[in-house]
């Protein structure tokens, strides 16, 4: 939270930060104090809990629409790519069972389209507090204004992520006619290929939740470059996590649980990384307001 005293305590503007190293000097131990708000692990579980419970219908409305829309049988398996290296454990369990919830024709993609506005509602509106709390907007929308903007973000998120599906699947599919599919170069070009489309997609929904989720207008210089460094960082803290998911013993605590609770804990970080990076953010851009009031002076 961004007081106006302590903006121009922390955020001092004589020597304005240059380069990523720059700015998490000047700005790293103040949002490692902001995260340790209990208000801020409130709002990180909070998101945790409803990205769980929308996982799934999420999933199973993407693998749907490309079965039944696009009949690409390219674009589903580059779901289940994304999916088996977005996922930190037991990947081949939820998939096998992502992909018979996709198959069964009934209601089920009816009720996974309302749970996944619902669950939206629940990501989004605890976010917006805590983006209003970190730029210093006094107002919240109201539920019904909040609930409409988590619809709106949910439809854009997941147009994002099927344009990505798609030109994923097509440039693959040009490999595939270029040089084949069945030697390890293409496995290895083709890895890189999803892994690119999947982080600007993550960079591009950071993005719009940054800039269009606060009930307040955000400058666009303010939030791309911490779209951008939290998108990579969440990238390389996945990783971090699958490494130290065999220390952390999940199955000998909870037992069957256990996946659940892997992917809790990995959407907690991922909500802990996304408030951290809008802090930043927020905090640079401070330092930026302050500077020119002083040169204007």
């Amino acid at each position: 939270m961004l007081a106006q005293d302590d903006a121009r305590h922390m955020f001092s503007y004589e020597l304005r930060p240059r380069g990523l190293f720059g700015r998490l000097r000047r700005y790293g131990w103040s949002t490692l104090r902001y995260l340790t708000q209990t208000e801020v692990h409130t709002y990180a579980f909070s998101v945790a809990a409803n990205a769980i419970l929308s996982l799934c219908p999420l999933i199973v409305l993407l693998l749907t629409i490309i079965r039944r829309v696009f009949r690409s049988p390219q674009m589903y398996n580059v779901v289940l790519q994304l999916l088996h290296d977005y996922l930190p454990s037991n990947q081949d369990f939820v998939i096998r069972n992502l992909q018979f919830l996709a198959s069964v024709r009934g209601r089920g993609q009816v009720l996974s389209l309302l749970m996944l506005l619902v669950t939206a509602t629940g990501i989004f509106l605890p976010l917006e507090v805590a983006l209003n709390s970190i730029w210093g907007f006094k107002k919240n929308r109201s539920y019904i204004m909040n609930a409409l903007t988590s619809v709106v973000l949910a439809f854009a998120c997941g147009a994002l992520a099927l344009l990505s599906i798609y030109a994923t699947a097509q440039n693959l599919k040009v490999l595939g006619f270029a040089i084949g599919d069945q030697n390890f170069v293409y496995h290895g070009v083709s890895f890189v290929v999803m892994k690119a489309f999947a982080m600007v997609t993550t960079i591009a929904i950071y993005f719009l939740i940054y800039w269009l989720l606060p009930n307040g207008k955000v400058p666009v210089r303010a939030v791309l470059p911490a779209a951008i460094v939290t998108g990579l960082l969440s990238e390389a803290a996945k990783y971090l996590y699958i490494f130290l998911l065999p220390y952390l013993n999940f199955h000998e605590v909870y037992g069957p649980f256990a996946i659940s609770v892997t992917l809790i804990f990995w959407s907690f970080w991922s909500g802990m990384l996304l408030l951290g990076g809008a802090y930043l953010s927020a905090a640079e851009h401070a330092d930026r307001v302050e500077a020119q009031k002083v040169s204007a002076e």
